[in-house]
C-alpha cells in the first residue's frame, strides 16, 4: 500500500480541479471525464484504506506529514482512524455519484466541476487531517463553493406566500436562488467565526507550540475554560451540521441546489459539522462536552421531531427532504449525546447511512424534476408506471429513511437509541422514536402520492425511465444502503474502534473492572470487535 494513499486521495480532485480550469470551454466531455477519473481515483483510493486499515490495532494509521508553519507549529498531516475509513468512503461514493449525475449539464461546465472537485478535496481532507488549524481550513474549503455553485447553477422556486409575513418573505425573496447561496454562506460564516476563536484559545491555551490534535488532547484546560469554549465548537460546527435553530440555511440550500450539490451538500456536508462536534469539540472538551451534553441531547431530540414534522406538512418534494435531513441529523447528535459506546457508533453509522439514503433522494429528485417540471407532490401521482426503475430506488430510499430492518438506516437509529436507553436519557430515546414514527408517515405519504397512487392531475409528456448515466447515482447508492444494512460489520469493525479511541478521553472511565467483550479485540469501550463472528 503507497504510504502517501490519503494524500493522493485528497489531492486527486484537487489535482482534477486545476487541470478543468486549463482545459478549453468547448472540452465537454474532457472535463467530464477528467472529473471523473479523480473521483474514481479518490473512490478506489478509499476503498484500498478502509480494507488496509488495521481494525484490531486500531488509534492512527497510514500517518504522513509535511511542514507548512514550522515556527508555529502547523504541518500538512494526515493519518486515517477508525472513523475516518467510513467516512472516505462515504465521500468517495457520493462524488462519484454526482460527476455522473451532473453529466448532461449545460452551462458553464468548466467553473461547475472545478468547485465541485475543490468543495470535496476540502471534504475528504477534514476527516482525516491531524492538524486543527489545518481541519479548519480544509473544512472552510468544503463549504466556501457552496455559494457560487447555488447561486449560479442553482434554481429558483415559488414558495407559497400567505399570512402576516407573507412582504416580509417577498423582502427577503425566499425561494430565490441567491437568496438560498447568500443566507447559507453567512450563516456558516458566523459558525466559522465562533469556532475559528475556540481554535486560538486551545492553541495558546495548550503550552505546547502545536496544532497537533494529539498533542492538544493530552493538554490540561481548566474546567471553567472548557466549559466556556465547547459551545462555541458545538454551535459553530453544528451550524453545518443543522443544529435546531441554526439550521434554517438547510432546507433553502438544498432546495435551491443543482442535483449533484444537494446529493454532497446533505450527503457529505452536514457530516462535517457533526464530525467537527465529536471529533474536536467532545474529545478536546471532555469536561466540557460533559457539562454541556444534557443540553446538546434535548436539542437534538428537538431537531429530530421538529424536522421530521415539518417534512410532513410540505408539499414540495426538495423540501420535504431538506427537512428530513435536518430530522435525520438530529439522530446523529443524539448519539454523540449519549456518550455510549453504541451512541457514538450509531452517530458515525449515521452519518454514512444518511449520506447514502439522502445523496439517492437528491439524485432521483434531480431525475423526476427534469421529466415533470415541478416538484409539488399534490401534482404528481401513478409515475411508477413510466418509470418502474425510478420508483423501486425511491421507494428503498425511503425505506432506508424510516428505519426498515435491512437497511443501513435502521442500524444507526437502533444503536443511537439503544445508547440513549442504556445511558438512561430516555427523553431523549421516546422523542427519537417517535420522529422515526412520523418520518415512516410522511415518507410513504409522499412515496406513494408521486408513483404508487392513483394517475396525476397534470400532463406529463416528458416521462420517461433514467437512462445512461443517470443509473450510475441510484445502483452504486442502492446497493451500498443493502449492503451496509445486511452486513452493518463491514464498517462497524472500523468504526468501533475509532469510538472507543475517543470515548475513553471523553469518559471518565471508573477503575479497571473485567470489561464485558461482546466479541475478542475489543477496547474496554467497544460494542464490536475485529474478529467479530
Amino acid at each position: 500500500m503507497s504510504s502517501h494513499l490519503l494524500s493522493i486521495i485528497v489531492g486527486a480532485p484537487a489535482l482534477a480541479a486545476l487541470i478543468v480550469i486549463f482545459l478549453p470551454e468547448n472540452g465537454k466531455l474532457a472535463i467530464r471525464v477528467t472529473s471523473l477519473i479523480a473521483a474514481t481515483i479518490s473512490l478506489i483510493g478509499s476503498i484500498v484504506a478502509l480494507r488496509g486499515y488495521d481494525k484490531v490495532a486500531g488509534g492512527q494509521q497510514m500517518v504522513e506529514s509535511y511542514p507548512l508553519i514550522p515556527s508555529l507549529g502547523v504541518h500538512l498531516s494526515f493519518a486515517l482512524d477508525g472513523w475516518g475509513g467510513p467516512l472516505l468512503l462515504l465521500t468517495g461514493v457520493i462524488i462519484f455519484a454526482g460527476v455522473l449525475a451532473s453529466w448532461t449539464l449545460k452551462t458553464r461546465d468548466k467553473e461547475y466541476f472545478a468547485l465541485l472537485l475543490i468543495l470535496v478535496a476540502g471534504v475528504f481532507g477534514v476527516f482525516v487531517t491531524q492538524d486543527l488549524l489545518v481541519f479548519f481550513l480544509f473544512y472552510e474549503i468544503a463549504v466556501l463553493p457552496m455559494y457560487l455553485l447555488i447561486g449560479i447553477w442553482g434554481a429558483s422556486h415559488a414558495v407559497p406566500r400567505a399570512g402576516p409575513f407573507a412582504r416580509a418573505w417577498d423582502f427577503f425573496k425566499v425561494g430565490d436562488k441567491q437568496y438560498a447561496a447568500m443566507k447559507l454562506t453567512l450563516m456558516l460564516l458566523v459558525g466559522s467565526a465562533a469556532i475559528l476563536v475556540a481554535i486560538f484559545a486551545l492553541y495558546l491555551k495548550a503550552g505546547v507550540n502545536s496544532f497537533d490534535l494529539g498533542l492538544l488532547q493530552k493538554a490540561k484546560y481548566d474546567t471553567d475554560l472548557q466549559i466556556i469554549l465547547f459551545p462555541l465548537l458545538w454551535l459553530g460546527f453544528g451550524s453545518l451540521a443543522g443544529v435546531f435553530p441554526f439550521h434554517t440555511w438547510s432546507p433553502d440550500g438544498h432546495a435551491s441546489a443543482p442535483t449533484a450539490v444537494s446529493m454532497l451538500h446533505a450527503g457529505v456536508l452536514m457530516k462535517l459539522g457533526a464530525f467537527g462536534v465529536m471529533r474536536v469539540g467532545m474529545v478536546l472538551l471532555p469536561e466540557g462536552a460533559r457539562f454541556w451534553v444534557p443540553v446538546v441531547g434535548a436539542v437534538a431530540a428537538i431537531n429530530v421531531l421538529y424536522g421530521a414534522y415539518c417534512a410532513m406538512s410540505q408539499t414540495d418534494l426538495k423540501y420535504i427532504i431538506a427537512y428530513s435531513s435536518v430530522s435525520h441529523m438530529g439522530v446523529v447528535m443524539l448519539g454523540a449525546a449519549t456518550l455510549t459506546p453504541e451512541g457514538w457508533n450509531g452517530a458515525v453509522f449515521q452519518m454514512v447511512a444518511h449520506g447514502i439514503m439522502t445523496g439517492m433522494f437528491f439524485a432521483l429528485v434531480g431525475l423526476v424534476y427534469e421529466r415533470a417540471h415541478t416538484r409539488a407532490v399534490p401534482k404528481m401521482g401513478g409515475f411508477a408506471t413510466v418509470m418502474p426503475g425510478v420508483a423501486a430506488f425511491f421507494t428503498l430510499a425511503c425505506m432506508s429513511s424510516l428505519g426498515l430492518p435491512g437497511t443501513a438506516g435502521f442500524v444507526s437509529e437502533f444503536l443511537v437509541f439503544l445508547g440513549a436507553w442504556k445511558a438512561g436519557h430516555y427523553l431523549w430515546a421516546i422523542p427519537g422514536v417517535l420522529g422515526a414514527f412520523v418520518t415512516a408517515i410522511y415518507v410513504l405519504k409522499a412515496t406513494r402520492a408521486i408513483f404508487w397512487g392513483p394517475g396525476p392531475s397534470h400532463d406529463f409528456h416528458d416521462l420517461s425511465e433514467a437512462k445512461g448515466t443517470e443509473w450510475a447515482a441510484p445502483i452504486v447508492l442502492g446497493v451500498c444502503l443493502l449492503l451496509f444494512g445486511l452486513w452493518p460489520r463491514v464498517l462497524l469493525d472500523h468504526i468501533d474502534p475509532g469510538s472507543g479511541m475517543y470515548l475513553n478521553k471523553v469518559v471518565k472511565a471508573p477503575a479497571p473492572a473485567p470489561a464485558v467483550h461482546l466479541t475478542s479485540g475489543a477496547s474496554p469501550l467497544s460494542l464490536t470487535g475485529g474478529n467479530a463472528p
